[in-house]
């Protein structure tokens, strides 16, 4: 257990320093983007250790908001397991042949529309299928949020997760003075074979 402990944590340590440097964002929006991915580093490594623990654990977020979200904060993100991995498969009808296999089921932002200073909750549920049973594999969850086409923010997480379906959420309290408009809000979860995607939309008014 001590090894494997060591193992996530030194995964984790990788991942901050690849995901902070995958962060896309305009030129002059840099700094505050790499800002709110060193303010993460220290809750990130236990954030995946702890993620495939059990139901209802927390972590922290990597990446940052930049343009018209660039005075708001991206809080802890919560993981939630609904079924089980024997849940998930027997609803697929999921065959260990079919390699590991990652199913968006619903990408949804609450409320769907707000005011600048007001928070949005970004809720992404997904199936993680897995041909080995017991196994676990790294995933990790991004999202994109653009406003006029422009990308103003892409917090993203890396979990350790065994087969199952899984909710994980990410509060965005806005700056006050957000622009308003439509949001789109692009979900991806992957892993080192799979992934998928889903859009969905907020506005602010």
């Amino acid at each position: 257990m001590k090894r494997s402990v060591i193992a996530l944590a030194t995964l984790a340590a990788f991942t901050f320093t690849t995901l902070t440097g995958c962060v896309t964002v305009p030129e002059e929006h840099k700094g505050a983007a790499k800002g709110a991915g060193y303010g993460a580093a220290a809750g990130a490594i236990a954030g995946a250790v702890l993620a495939g623990e059990g139901s209802r654990t927390k972590g922290a977020v990597l990446g940052g908001l930049a343009g018209a979200l660039i005075g708001g904060i991206v809080g802890n993100y919560t993981i939630d397991k609904k079924q089980t991995a024997e849940q998930t498969a027997a609803r697929y009808n999921f065959q260990p042949s079919s390699g590991t296999m990652v199913r968006i089921e619903n990408a949804s932002v609450t409320p769907t529309s707000v005011r600048p200073g007001e928070k949005v909750e970004i809720q992404t549920t997904y199936a993680l299928l897995i041909p080995t049973a017991n196994a676990q594999t790294s995933v990790t969850e991004s999202v994109e949020l653009r406003h006029e086409g422009d990308l103003v923010g892409n917090p993203q997480t890396m979990v350790t997760h065994g087969g199952g379906t899984y909710t994980s959420t990410i509060p965005i309290v806005l700056p006050p003075d957000a622009k308003t408009g439509t949001y789109r809000v692009t979900a991806t979860v992957k892993t080192e074979s799979a992934s998928d995607t889903r859009e969905t939309t907020f506005t602010v008014r």
